[in-house]
C-alpha cells in the first residue's frame, strides 16, 4: 500500500493510487446545504488534503473522484472558478511577509484571469479578481482559504505585528461578505478560532463546523475507517512486531487515537501519527516529533495556571470555541491545537471534561514541558529523568533527595513568578516523566502534595511543604495514614517529608524515615 504522508494534494494521490479515506460524502453535504464555513483542526490532521478535495471537486473533476462516494451523489459537475488560498509554509516575521504571500496569490489569480493589477490594497484586488472572475466564466467564485491564522499564530506576542496583521487580514477576508452575490461557496480552515482579534466580524455569516458531531471525522481517520482501509497494513505491522492482529490495533489506539472534536464525536486517529506508524511498522512519537507551535509555549508561560488543571472537568462550550488574544488561559489553545480532547459532556450543566488524547500526545507534551519547566533534566546531565528513576529503583532515598536537592539550586528559572506554582509544575512534570520509568502518582490537597513512587523492592511516600518543616511533612504522613495500605508489603517503605522555601525556590530540608 501506497501512504500518503506529507501529500496534501488530492489530485496526486489519485493520480499516484495512494490510499485515500473517503470523505466526499461530507465535502457533498457541505457544498450542497450551505455557503460559508470554518473548520477548526489541530496541525497534521488533513485540513490541506480536505481543502485540495474541495478544490479538485468544485473544478468540476469528475475522473478523479471514480469510485468514490461523491461520484453518485453529484449529478451536475459544474466547474467554477476557483480562488485557493495557502497561509502556510512561511514564518510571519513582519507585515511584509503577509503581503508578499497575498501578492503571490493574487498575481497568480490576475495572470489565470488574463487580468492586471488595477489597486494597490490586496482587498480592492481581490474585489476585482472575484468581480472578474464572475464577468468572464458567468459563475459564481469558490474560495477556499488553508491556514487562515497562521500569520496571527505567528505574531503571538508581538501585539503591535499582530494588530497589524489582523487588521490587513480581517479587510481582506471581509470582501467575500461584500461579495457574497458572486461566491458559490466559501470555506476557511486554521487550528484557532480567535476571538477577541474580531477577524471573522466582516463574516458573520460564517458556519463554523469544528464542533458539529455531523462532521467529526471530516479531517483523521476514525475507527471504522482504520478497519476498513488498512486491515491489511495493521495485519503486517502485527506480524512486524510480533504481535497479534488484535494487539496491534490495541496499541495503534492507545498511541494515536481519542480525538473527540464533539460531544458525540466518535475517536478519531491523528491521520499523519497513524499512516507514519503504519508505514514505518514503529510505534513513535510521530506527531510530536513535527515540533511544538511556539503559540502553545507562549500560552503556557503566559500567566499563573496549574498543568495539573489541564485535565480538568467543568469547562464551557464557549470556552472551547475561541481563543482570545488578550486571556492568559492555555485551555482553548491547548484543546484547538490537539493537546487536549473531549473526554465526556454533561448535558445538565452543559460544560465539558478533557483529556489527553492519547499516549503519543501526553508523553510527547511532557518532554516539551520539560524544555520549559525543567531544561536540566536533559538526557546527558546529573538530572536526567532516568537517573531520578534509578534513585527510586535502588532504594536510595537519601541519593534521590540529594539529586531534587541539586536540580532545584541549579534551576535557571525560565517560568518566573508564584514560587509555590512553579514548584507544583515542575513536580508534576518530574513525576509525569518518571513514570515511564516507574509507577508514580501524584496528588495535590489544599496546596499541599503528596508523592507515591513504586517500585519492584520499594515503596516512597512523599510529602512536600511550602514554607515549613520536614518534620511537619512526614507528621501529615502519620496523621493522614498514607502509609496504611502498604502496612502488609513485603516492599522496603520510606516515608520522605520535604519542606520548600518560596523564598529561595530551593529545597530547605528533608527527613526520610
Amino acid at each position: 500500500m501506497l501512504y500518503p504522508i506529507g501529500i496534501q494534494n488530492f489530485e496526486s494521490i489519485r493520480q499516484g493510487s495512494f490510499a485515500y479515506v473517503d470523505k466526499t460524502e461530507l465535502i457533498y453535504r457541505l457544498a450542497s446545504t450551505g455557503k460559508y464555513y470554518f473548520l477548526s483542526r489541530p496541525r497534521r490532521f488533513g485540513k490541506s488534503l480536505l481543502v485540495s478535495t474541495m478544490e479538485t471537486y468544485f473544478l468540476g473533476k469528475k475522473e478523479l473522484f471514480k469510485g468514490l462516494a461523491i461520484e453518485k451523489l453529484e449529478k451536475d459537475w459544474t466547474e467554477y472558478p476557483v480562488l485557493h488560498l495557502d497561509l502556510s509554509g512561511k514564518e510571519y516575521n513582519a507585515i511584509e511577509d503577509l503581503d508578499v504571500t497575498l501578492d503571490q496569490h493574487l498575481s497568480a489569480w490576475e495572470s489565470a484571469l488574463c487580468t492586471h493589477k488595477r489597486y494597490p490594497m490586496a482587498d480592492a484586488r481581490f474585489k476585482d479578481i472575484i468581480d472578474t472572475a464572475y464577468e468572464k466564466t458567468g459563475k459564481p467564485v469558490v474560495i477556499l482559504i488553508d491556514e487562515y491564522d497562521k500569520p496571527l499564530l505567528d505574531t503571538a506576542g508581538n501585539e503591535p505585528l499582530r494588530d497589524a496583521i489582523r487588521s490587513r487580514l480581517q479587510g481582506f477576508y471581509s470582501v467575500m461578505k461584500t461579495r457574497d452575490g458572486k461566491i458559490r461557496f466559501g470555506f476557511l480552515t486554521g487550528i484557532t478560532k480567535l476571538g477577541k482579534l474580531s477577524i471573522f466580524s466582516g463574516l458573520n455569516n460564517l458556519n463554523d463546523i469544528s464542533m458539529n458531531f455531523r462532521y467529526a471525522d471530516i479531517c483523521g481517520i476514525s475507527e471504522n475507517d482504520l478497519h476498513t482501509y488498512f486491515d491489511e497494513s495493521v495485519q503486517e505491522m502485527a506480524d512486524a512486531n510480533g504481535m497479534t492482529k488484535e494487539e496491534c490495533y490495541a496499541k495503534l489506539k492507545d498511541y494515536y487515537d481519542g480525538y473527540h472534536f464533539s460531544r458525540n464525536s466518535p475517536d478519531i486517529y491523528n491521520p499523519f501519527s497513524l499512516l507514519s506508524s503504519l508505514y514505518q511498522q514503529e510505534f513513535r512519537d510521530y506527531w510530536y516529533e513535527t515540533g511544538t507551535p511556539t503559540f502553545v509555549v507562549k500560552a503556557l508561560k503566559q500567566g499563573q495556571f496549574n498543568l495539573e488543571d489541564l485535565t480538568l472537568e467543568g469547562v464551557p462550550a464557549f470556552v472551547l470555541g475561541g481563543v482570545n488574544a488578550d486571556d492568559s488561559d492555555p485551555v482553548p489553545v491547548l484543546y484547538q491545537s490537539g493537546y487536549l480532547t473531549i473526554k465526556s459532556y454533561d448535558n445538565q450543566s452543559m460544560e465539558y471534561t478533557l483529556k489527553y488524547p492519547n499516549q503519543e500526545v501526553e508523553q510527547g507534551f511532557m518532554q516539551g514541558l520539560a524544555n520549559i519547566y525543567v531544561p536540566s533534566a536533559r538526557y546527558n546531565s546529573p538530572f536526567a529523568v532516568r537517573k531520578f528513576a534509578d534513585d527510586f529503583k535502588k532504594g536510595d532515598a537519601e541519593g534521590l533527595m540529594k539529586r531534587f536537592d541539586a536540580f532545584f539550586a541549579d534551576a535557571d528559572y525560565e517560568i518566573v513568578g508564584d514560587a509555590e506554582l512553579y514548584f507544583q509544575n515542575t513536580m508534576y512534570v518530574l513525576c509525569k516523566l518518571m513514570g515511564q520509568y516507574v509507577q508514580v502518582e501524584r496528588h495535590t490537597s489544599n496546596g499541599r502534595m503528596d508523592i507515591l513512587a513504586q517500585t519492584d523492592k520499594y515503596v516512597y511516600i512523599m510529602e512536600l511543604k511550602m514554607d515549613a518543616s520536614a518534620d511537619e511533612a512526614l507528621q501529615q504522613i502519620e496523621d493522614k495514614g498514607y502509609a496504611r495500605p502498604y502496612a502488609a508489603d513485603s516492599r522496603k517503605l520510606f516515608k520522605i517529608g520535604i519542606s520548600f522555601s518560596t523564598k529561595t525556590r530551593r529545597i530547605e530540608e528533608w527527613s526520610i524515615r
